[in-house]
């Protein structure tokens, strides 16, 4: 029963990436059947620059997404770690919406080119995350002096009175 957590994250992970690759493969062979065969009177260079695009697109998040899935063993073949929980938000998290996204512009594309828009999430997705970052280093005024000093007098005040004995009162029947 030992490393029972790392067998079943193993499978789990194996399952979500089979799961990834068959949306990917669905995605793409709609895209080149009904784009390629069906509406091909109106396929054009941008079309395949499209489709070259949406494979790049998919194929760097799978390779990260796979190499934080892959298990890891020890030099006798036991498994030590079943791979990266793919349920957790952060990177891995953004590495999965970027393949949604991906998905959905080009699924969508072939109905409208207005839809190669919705690829502008990411990247503002981004820079909303990394103002919030940068935001932490700079200054919220210039005169951080006098805010520092009122904030520094502010906890000094709260330490002291945290560190006085509290007392309970209680009623007395």
């Amino acid at each position: 029963m030992a490393n029972q957590g790392a067998k079943t994250r193993k499978e789990e992970n194996a399952r979500h990436m089979a799961n990834i690759g068959r949306l990917i493969l669905a995605c793409n062979v709609i895209y080149v059947v009904v784009r390629m065969l069906i509406f091909h009177s109106t396929f054009t260079w941008k079309n395949w620059v499209a489709l070259l695009l949406t494979s790049v697109a998919y194929y760097i998040p799978y390779q990260q997404l796979a190499q934080m899935a892959k298990p890891s063993y020890a030099d006798d073949g036991e498994l030590l770690d079943g791979g990266f929980d793919m349920s957790t938000g952060g990177v891995c998290g953004y590495l999965h919406d970027v393949i949604y996204i991906t998905s959905f512009v080009q699924v969508m594309s072939i109905i409208s080119g207005k839809f190669w828009y919705t690829y502008l999430l990411i990247p503002g997705f981004g820079a909303y995350k990394s103002f919030g970052f940068f935001r932490g280093f700079m200054s919220q005024s210039p005169e951080g002096g006098v805010e520092d000093e009122k904030t520094r007098k502010k906890w000094e005040k709260m330490e002291k009175k945290a560190s006085r004995p509290q007392f309970v009162k209680t009623r007395n029947r």
